[in-house]
């Protein structure tokens, strides 16, 4: 029998799911629903701002990797599902499936007083190009970090790759000779910032911060932010350039689907993927709500794991046979900071932290060389 899989999604999670998708169900009619047929690498952008990564090298366009995999592309964004997930709506016409994998990512909530005034980093190349052409047009000031979450889905945030930026660029301006023309301060809502990392990580992430002059401004809500200040429950302080990652929530078309969403916004699954309440159709990466330990990541291994177990469970349910799979647990990220890298582990037996060596910065790029020759 010839199954249609639709996958939504052009990221970490929905290239891991075609292809193993591909791999268990070689005669399947694979179909790969996004805007655009391309893949960016996020995990490098904090290597944008000092000309170590170029934006076209980040934009992958998928067609070989399309072509390679007989992968169809439906150019166009989902708006939403019918038919008990048998259907996926999207903006450019409707595409009917036997199975589903939704890898589509979340979005961060914009909901602070004054929030536009900060940048996102992960939200794309055009942000991180952004904070490169501010930093390069400053000759001075006060720069700001930070990082919050969705306190209804504590799961649901991004700090490593805010402490990336943060270590970063404050070595970045001191290999232009021009740290002490900028103030710097880290600030974030939590009193431990990073504890998915492990008490261990986050000890020595604040040492660290103090070691190289950066301000620390933790524990306090986040109240709002102007073109030149933060301020929080803890007080104000000077910013002239922001750098923020808000918390994560579901996409907005999840609400107006028949989708089971968890309190902050998610797609609600078990340890197997699947969607509660559905046939045939799994969630994999930072659309899902999963169970499991308050560490675990929105990180790109984490939604291939999900990937992984996602598309293993949905072949044996389409052939009769019982989803056995529960995605692997585990927390692998290198903290980059230009020149050096962190390299953290945590799994539920253990958590293993490493000092900044320049080997965790080659390891990370041999990484993304590895990854992208996939694609490419």
């Amino acid at each position: 029998m010839t199954y249609q899989i639709s996958i939504i999604g052009a990221g970490f999670a929905a290239v891991a799911a075609a292809q193993d998708v591909r791999a268990r169900l070689p005669h399947a009619q694979i179909t790969m629903i996004a805007p655009h047929a391309e893949f960016i690498y996020l995990p490098s952008l904090i290597w944008i701002p000092s000309g170590i990564r170029k934006p076209d090298d980040l934009r992958i366009p998928l067609a070989r990797f399309l072509k390679k995999h007989s992968i169809d592309f439906h150019h166009g964004a989902a708006t939403g599902i019918n038919d008990d997930g048998r259907v996926v709506h999207t903006d450019n016409g409707d595409v009917a499936n036997d199975g589903l994998i939704i890898a589509c990512g979340g979005q961060f909530i914009k909901k602070l007083p004054g929030i536009e005034h900060v940048i996102t980093p992960c939200e794309g190349i055009d942000a991180a190009v952004q904070i490169r052409d501010r930093l390069a047009a400053m000759d001075g000031g006060a720069l700001a970090f930070g990082f919050a979450g969705n306190p209804k889905e504590p799961a649901a945030m991004r700090g490593g790759p805010m402490f990336e930026f943060l270590f970063g660029i404050e070595r970045q301006l001191r290999k232009e000779k021009r740290r002490d023309a900028f103030d710097i301060t880290f600030f974030c809502p939590a009193p431990r910032p990073g504890k998915r990392l492990g008490d261990a990580a986050v000890d020595r992430l604040l040492a660290r911060m103090k070691a190289r002059g950066i301000t620390i401004h933790i524990g306090h809500k986040i109240k709002g932010f102007g073109a030149d200040f933060v301020e929080t429950e803890g007080g104000k302080f000077a910013a002239n350039l922001t750098l923020f990652m808000p918390g994560m929530t579901g996409n907005s078309w999840f609400a107006t689907s028949p989708l089971p969403l968890s309190g902050g916004g998610m797609i609600r699954a078990d340890a197997l993927c699947r969607v509660e309440g559905f046939k045939n159709t799994y969630v994999a990466g930072d659309a899902g709500s999963f169970p499991g330990p308050g560490w675990m990541p929105k990180q790109a291994h984490m939604a291939e794991l999900q990937a992984k177990a996602a598309a293993h469970n949905l072949a044996r349910e389409l052939r009769g046979k019982t989803p056995d799979t529960r995605f692997k647990t585990e927390l692998v990220c290198v903290i980059d900071s230009m020149d050096q890298g962190i390299l953290v582990y945590r799994s539920p037996r253990r958590a293993m932290i490493f000092p900044p060596l320049r080997l965790g910065h080659w390891a990370k790029r041999y990484f993304e060389t590895h990854y992208l020759k996939r694609l490419r």
